[in-house]
């Protein structure tokens, strides 16, 4: 009983439910990039003819589409579950000890970018040498610009490793 109530509350009115959310205003998309805005409107001015492809409705495709009607039924047997339980393997990861960041070993790194190890050594040699490794210079050696070096040196640290003997007993000095 409880499933033909729920059925019926469920099909109530369904065809203006459906007319009211296809004729409901979707939402627009989100903003483009300036830079892949600019090249859109460029490509857009050349071939005029894509736009007018895109706007089209293709009503042959439409009455296709309307003619669909799938009706599905998939039980799963348990043969079938037991196949894809056996199926899956668990994922191996597999970390080198000798390179921390070997998982993230880039080989192609465009010009105003770096990777991560680079941004740990400059860093690093900003820290044991400023004198030498300014942000000038940072941002020439690695091909950046002096405004986001100056942002990195700022608020990006190394971390340094500091350890306190307990209260009551003596430092051991370090050789």
């Amino acid at each position: 009983m409880g499933a033909a109530v729920a059925r019926a509350v469920r099909n109530f009115n369904l065809e203006n439910r459906a007319e009211q959310e296809i004729s409901r205003m979707k939402p627009s998309p989100a903003p483009r990039h300036p830079s892949t805005k600019n090249l859109l409107r460029e490509q857009m001015s050349s071939h005029p003819e894509i736009k007018r492809e895109i706007d089209r409705k293709d009503d042959k495709l439409l009455s296709l589409l309307k003619d669909v009607y799938v009706d599905s039924q998939d039980p799963v047997s348990s043969l079938q579950g037991k196949d894809a339980a056996t199926r899956q393997k668990p994922k191996e990861f597999r970390v080198a000890k000798d390179h921390q960041f070997d998982m993230m070993n880039v080989k192609n790194i465009p010009k105003g970018k770096i990777s991560i190890v680079e941004a740990l050594t400059l860093l690093n040699n900003h820290k044991l040498y400023p004198d030498t490794w300014t942000a000038k210079k940072i941002a020439e050696e690695y091909h950046l610009e002096q405004q986001d070096v100056n942002s990195l040196l700022k608020y990006f640290v190394t971390f340094e490793v500091k350890i306190f003997p307990p209260e009551g007993k003596k430092a051991i000095k370090s050789k």
